[in-house]
């Protein structure tokens, strides 16, 4: 059966995927990055993962991967395939492309992870249909990825979708970025789970907890809640004025409130909508499969542009 590898990296751990050419996940697995050991044992643990990957391929299904298809965290250079900084793996200017092409013996294509994730979610997972989507991912940060006509918008030098480091509160807490009160310093997971452990007086509570707290009434955790709401609608407008976007698509793990983030951001949205035209939003609907997934897309479609046999 005809295959590729997939490979999304992450900042502790990679997730990896033999997938079909309908999208269907053939082989799963995941591993530690080792970071611990530095940056050059990162990207041998990366090759040596895709060998593996590829060894079971060959055995299972009879035929070596066609391609393979790595998404990575930081800045990528996509079109030269260098992993040009990331700042959780200590990467600068790493050829990674070229040298899983070499250790593999396929073409390899390479991706930014919320490009990455954005591309599957825009093509068969909660944007399937739209022609034009923004993916916001809220976690530890905050990026997004713009899709238009079924692809991934990277932008002149890779920055494209960094919703972020949209300015909400110029008053505010300085951000890594050198910016002053950026979008992800109030409404991130990390952000939220900061502001909670402090209203509440437990240095362990997170993001999660506090979504639990605003359920069950807790003032203290609404106004927390609330404020990283309000702070998240602001960005969001500024995207859609920018965008015009048909469909918002929020993922990441303050998704994972539902409703509790769902109802309220929609109505904070929808109040600050003038002119412009109001998206659908909605839940990321394929979880932490969308880097594989969209990793395994990013190798199919380079597969298209120099092999006429496969089928799309």
């Amino acid at each position: 059966m005809r295959h590729v590898i997939a490979l999304d990296v992450g900042g502790t751990g990679m997730k990896a995927a033999l997938v079909a050419a309908d999208g269907e996940l053939l082989h799963q697995a995941r591993r530690a990055t080792g970071r611990e050991r530095g940056p050059d044992a990162v990207v041998e643990t990366i090759l040596d993962f895709a060998a593996e990957l590829s060894a079971y391929g060959t055995e299972r299904f009879g035929e070596p991967a066609a391609a393979a298809g790595v998404a990575v965290p930081g800045i990528v250079d996509a079109e030269r395939g260098i992993a040009a900084y990331s700042a959780n793996l200590g990467w600068r200017d790493v050829p990674l492309r070229d040298r899983l092409s070499a250790k593999l013996g396929v073409p390899v294509a390479l991706g930014h992870d919320v490009r990455t994730g954005g591309l599957a979610e825009g093509r068969i997972g909660a944007g399937k249909g739209a022609d034009r989507f923004m993916f916001v991912p809220l976690g530890t940060g905050i990026a997004g990825a713009i899709g238009i006509e079924g692809r991934v918008e990277a932008g002149a030098h890779g920055f494209a979708g960094e919703i972020g480091h949209i300015v909400v509160r110029p008053q505010g807490s300085p951000c890594p970025c050198g910016q002053i009160g950026c979008l992800e310093r109030y409404a991130s997971a990390a952000a939220v789970s900061e502001a909670w452990a402090a209203a509440c007086g437990d240095p362990e509570a997170d993001a999660a907890d506090c979504a639990k707290a605003v359920a069950s009434g807790d003032p203290n955790a609404v106004r927390v809640w609330q404020d990283a709401v309000d702070a998240l609608a602001d960005g969001l407008v500024t995207a859609l004025t920018l965008l015009d976007p048909r469909t918002l698509i929020i993922g990441g793990g303050l998704a994972e409130a539902g409703e509790t983030l769902f109802t309220p951001l929609r109505d904070a949205v929808r109040r600050r909508v003038t002119f412009q035209k109001l998206p659908q939003i909605v839940p990321a609907a394929l979880g932490d499969t969308a880097g594989c997934l969209g990793a395994g897309l990013l190798a199919w479609d380079l597969l298209a542009t120099t092999d006429t046999e496969v089928t799309p």
